[in-house]
């Protein structure tokens, strides 16, 4: 007789959500751990930042939205592992009780602009009205064009798109990695050139949340991505030095090639003003140390009272030239 173990993951209620678990899945029935005979149970999780859905993330904390409820459940062993795409996961006052045991190879982690015409961003009419949520893109696009309106768009990916193809908005920004993951990538306008739009730390990436002392992580050992991995934790060191929260308008990113790492960081103002941009480069079993370099020369130009001043948005979120 077969011993079968289960495995109860936790994910948000949506479809990029299951799709990312779907692809996690597969890779493991891909890998030797396959033969472990484990056999997975997924429970559908509703969070805060799904269940206040027309609200400004900001102005509901923006920290953990998408993800305390699933740690929750997680600690109180209701669950074994949750899945996440990490962006969604603070890195300034991460859980110690839990850890990443496994990160998934990272898509493309570019944002995406799709519009009704198929016009790119620097082509767009002046006035018109681009869909975001977030307060890194909000700031990116009026650094680009303050002539072009802002306006909240919260919801799912399919949610998002219904109102752009209603016309309630001219364009939006959303992920590449989670419109490839949904088969929605044909719809992209224009993949946004990092040297203009910097995407955000760990944007494109999953992983596999367990507790500290977990039956887990030598399961996953065989799918966990070493690049994915450094790449992303490099990422959050910096915002952790930094002490920026979901809410604000940075941008870090760390590329592996070669065994050198680039991580490069944009910080903007709550107007579009590019307050730092600089990328540092070394070996890349020098990652920690190139990114407290980097967190603490973002201090050192900036400080640390303004950058705490930038993790809220005291203005209204739509903005009107």
């Amino acid at each position: 007789m077969i011993n079968v173990k289960k495995c109860i993951v936790g994910i948000r209620e949506s479809k990029l959500s299951r799709a990312q678990t779907n692809l996690l899945i597969e890779e493991v029935e891909k890998s030797d751990s396959h033969k472990k005979n484990v056999v997975f149970e997924i429970q559908t999780i509703k969070t805060s930042g799904d269940i206040h859905s027309n609200e400004r993330l900001d102005n509901l904390g923006g920290k953990g939205l998408f993800t305390k409820e699933i740690e929750r459940k997680i600690l109180n062993k209701v669950i074994d592992l949750g899945i996440h795409s990490m962006k969604d996961v603070p890195a300034s006052d991460e859980n110690l009780e839990l850890k990443i045991i496994c990160w998934m190879k990272r898509y493309d982690p570019s944002d995406a602009f799709i519009s009704n015409t198929g016009k790119k961003l620097e082509f767009l009419p002046a006035g018109s009205i681009i869909g975001t949520s977030s307060v890194r893109r909000r700031a990116q696009i009026l650094s680009l064009r303050k002539d072009l309106k802002i306006k909240l768009l919260r919801g799912n990916v399919d949610t998002r798109l219904k109102k752009l193809i209603n016309r309630q908005y001219d364009g939006i920004i959303l992920s590449t990695a989670g419109l490839k993951r949904l088969g929605q990538d044909h719809l992209i306008t224009e993949v946004m050139d990092h040297k203009k739009f910097l995407p955000a730390a760990c944007q494109g990436a999953v992983g596999v949340q367990a507790r500290i002392k977990n039956d887990w992580a030598e399961f996953f050992k065989p799918i966990n991505d070493i690049t994915t991995q450094t790449e992303c934790v490099s990422e959050r060191n910096v915002l952790k030095i930094i002490k920026a929260n979901c809410n604000s308008p940075v941008s870090v990113y760390a590329k592996i090639t070669d065994n050198k790492i680039e991580i490069k960081c944009d910080l903007f103002n709550h107007e579009g003003k590019c307050l730092f941009r600089e990328a540092l480069t070394g070996h890349a079993e020098q990652h920690h140390d190139l990114s407290i370099e980097l967190g603490n020369k973002i201090i050192k130009e900036v400080g640390q009272l303004k950058i705490n001043q930038l993790n809220t948005l005291k203005d209204d979120f739509d903005y009107t030239p």
